[in-house]
């Protein structure tokens, strides 16, 4: 008889790992989707987790097998598109804050329509908090460092809610551009 189990690494996992994660990964886009569509008509307060799920067409089980909240939902898919970036940029080992600025704002507006919604909802103290969490400031920093890091956290941050302000209406490469003839 064939077990249900296959060895891997030299341990035993569950041929069910994959469909568990191939139908969360599914119940994960559906909510992220719909939420989405949803913003762009009612406030998130106004928004009904049972209408959510309904819509979704996804279970109440489902829904907080993967999410705490609505919120949880856009701080997830936020955070992933960050580290995705962040990995992406670390992997090509580039060290110029110029070249920083611009790939951070080109990821910002190649995620224009994710991001606008967020900003339109109300919600933009969720990319914030990820800019500033992404500057790892540690109360083991020195005070300068921490003070140093805190500023430029806040000054991407005003940079982003701005441009999204306006409608993000340049590439990432023309507003870093503007920026750095502005400075001059």
């Amino acid at each position: 008889m064939v077990s249900p189990k296959m060895k891997q690494n030299g341990g035993y996992v569950s041929s069910m790992n994959s469909y568990n994660e191939k139908k969360n990964t599914f119940v994960r886009k559906q909510l992220l989707n719909t939420l989405m569509e949803m913003l762009k008509e009612k406030r998130i307060e106004d928004i009904v987790i049972s209408d959510l799920i309904e819509k979704a067409g996804v279970g109440r089980v489902s829904f907080y097998r993967n999410y705490s909240s609505k919120e949880d939902i856009l701080i997830q898919e936020e955070r992933r598109l960050f580290q995705i970036w962040n990995d992406d940029y670390n992997a090509r080992n580039t060290n110029n804050d110029l070249d920083f600025n611009e790939e951070l704002l080109n990821y910002y507006k190649n995620h224009s329509d994710f991001y606008l919604t967020l900003y339109n909802s109300g919600l933009e103290s969720i990319i914030m908090n990820t800019i500033i969490s992404s500057m790892k400031i540690s109360e083991d920093d020195a005070n300068p460092v921490a003070y140093l890091k805190s500023s430029i956290a806040y000054m991407i941050y005003g940079w982003v809610h701005e441009w999204m302000k306006r409608g993000m209406q340049e590439s990432g490469t023309e507003l870093s551009e503007m920026i750095r003839q502005a400075q001059k």
